[in-house]
């Protein structure tokens, strides 16, 4: 299996983040260029990879991921919680056939990622 997914956690309340937008984006010269915008399920993942595995190269990619509605929509969330907001995970791919699994752990006051598997 090789391409990019990823999924997101509310590791605050310890389960799926569902609902949350994220914009995918791939670096084109200088320029950011969005690629598509995809919401988590129910699972926290997206339905299908953010990126094929056939559609998969070399260069450098972004995921912004929108937590700040999520969290501003959860109940028992102050707004004077939320100190992350939209936090933008930039890698690269070297090899095309690798896998690349970009999860997001985040809660209002934080966020982690990693190259998982």
């Amino acid at each position: 299996m090789a391409g990019i997914s990823t999924h997101v956690l509310d590791t605050d309340r310890g389960r799926p983040a569902a609902g949350v937008r994220i914009d995918f984006s791939v670096l084109d010269g200088e320029t950011w260029r969005l690629v598509k915008s995809v919401v988590t399920n129910a699972d926290g993942r997206t339905d299908a990879p953010i990126l094929a595995a056939n559609e998969a190269k070399a260069g450098q990619y972004e995921l912004a991921f929108h937590v700040d509605d999520y969290f501003r929509g959860r109940a028992g969330t102050d707004e004077a919680d939320i100190f992350i907001d939209n936090p933008v995970v930039r890698f690269a791919i070297f090899d095309p056939k690798q896998h690349y699994h970009v999860p997001m752990l985040c809660a209002p006051g934080s966020f982690t990622t990693y190259r998982g598997s």
